[in-house]
């Protein structure tokens, strides 16, 4: 059966977001383009791959809320880019002058896989996690 342009273009976006693993592969394409814009100083694109990047990690995070280490993870990915994102603007516009803003964004995506690692996971693997036991 073929695709006229106007169903194939309606149809991609749904199949792109069918399950959390399309949107992931989906969600890196963005990634690499926001850091490709950042490394060849593409300012304005740079600029404007920060809000698809972040929505569609922001989303993916959203669903993946039931599973508390996928959520973790995800949200650290939020804050991994959302720091990434503080840098980049401030080395195109503020003589890479805002590092320091970005630190706090590392260090809760760094808090939320750490919280993961070292008190959920060995909390599972004693029996007694608190949400699996609700």
């Amino acid at each position: 059966m073929r695709m006229t342009f106007f169903a194939a273009a309606t149809y991609a976006p749904m199949n792109i977001f069918r399950n959390i693993r399309s949107s992931e592969n989906f969600h890196i394409v963005l990634w690499l383009l926001k850091d490709l814009c950042w490394a060849m100083t593409w300012k304005v694109a740079g600029i404007v791959m920060i809000s698809p990047t972040i929505l569609v990690a922001a989303w993916i995070a959203w669903r993946c809320r039931k599973d508390i280490g996928e959520f973790l993870h995800s949200l650290a990915i939020v804050l991994w880019i959302s720091a990434n994102s503080v840098w980049m603007i401030g080395e195109f516009y503020f003589n890479d002058t805002t590092r320091r803003f970005a630190l706090p964004f590392f260090a809760a995506g760094l808090l939320c896989v750490a919280w993961y690692y070292l008190v959920l996971l060995p909390r599972t693997a004693r029996g007694n996690d608190p949400v699996t036991q609700a």
